[in-house]
């Protein structure tokens, strides 16, 4: 069984027993948090759209992401610019489609 779900902004397809990636959440490692925002789920073929279904999920981790440069520059006028970010972020375990 897989759904899909909105966490945080983004559209995930998870399963039981995932582990993935998601922008912060609020929480701490341990917390149980349930996403109720479910825009699709799926067994087997058979597919069920924007259904009441719920993802719950257990809080892992909270890390930060790989350092990405952000570099500017206009050629022939001297302008450069170099900047760096690195995103939060907080990895979760899928425990139930329900």
């Amino acid at each position: 069984m897989f759904a899909i779900v909105s966490i945080a902004g983004q559209q995930f397809k998870v399963r039981k027993n995932d582990e993935l990636f998601v922008h912060r959440l609020e929480g701490n490692a341990g917390d149980k948090i349930e996403f109720s925002d479910v825009l699709m789920t799926g067994n087997e073929g058979n597919i069920k759209f924007a259904g009441s279904a719920k993802v719950q999920a257990e809080i892992i981790d909270h890390l930060k992401g790989d350092k990405v440069i952000v570099f500017k520059k206009k050629r022939r006028k001297g302008y450069q610019k170099s900047n760096g970010h690195r995103q939060y972020l907080t990895k979760i375990k899928i425990n139930d489609i329900a």
